[in-house]
């Protein structure tokens, strides 16, 4: 497995994410398609210019254009002051293999390892199970359940917490 930036060809595997009713179950809902290929280009935008780490899981490194889901790692003003946000997302056909989990912890590690974004929080919704495991499993701590939103949808969640510098450990 392997991270890569998001780049301007990735739009069917955002559709295929944020567009389908089941991927979107604890977000909310599917997002419409109109908007997508924006969405992907100022994603790839920011990844290129390092605002945020916006990753596609590629689960085999000779094939770098077919991708399992992605990673995100960015940072966001709250109520609280800024905070730095972990989110993924994984394709039906590679849930449960362990990707997702590969994933967040190699991104986590890699924060570890550039002493950037400090505490790093992950909000999946409260009936997730695949993504709070991720996070029990990974090494964050349970906060509280809270309110967040998610384009513009309020969502129950689960708030988790890390200090990437742990993840090294």
């Amino acid at each position: 497995m392997q991270l890569r930036n998001v780049s301007t060809a990735d739009v069917e595997a955002y559709v295929r994410m944020r567009c389908d009713p089941v991927m979107m179950a604890d977000l909310g809902g599917p997002l419409p398609r109109a908007g997508m290929a924006d969405k992907v280009h100022r994603d790839a935008r920011e990844a290129a210019e390092d605002i945020a780490w916006l990753k596609m899981i590629v689960p085999d490194a000779t094939c770098p254009d077919a991708v399992a889901g992605m990673v995100a790692l960015w940072a966001h003003d709250s109520d609280d002051g800024p905070v730095s946000e972990i989110g993924w997302m994984v394709l039906p056909e590679f849930q449960g293999q362990g990707l997702g989990k590969l994933a967040v912890r190699t991104l986590l590690e890699q924060a570890g390892r550039a002493n950037r974004w400090g505490l790093v929080h992950a909000f999946p919704a409260v009936n997730n199970a695949a993504s709070n495991g991720i996070c029990r499993s990974v090494g964050f701590q349970l906060l509280a359940e809270t309110a967040v939103f998610f384009s513009g949808r309020p969502l129950k969640s689960n708030h988790w917490v890390i200090d990437p510098a742990q993840v090294l450990s």
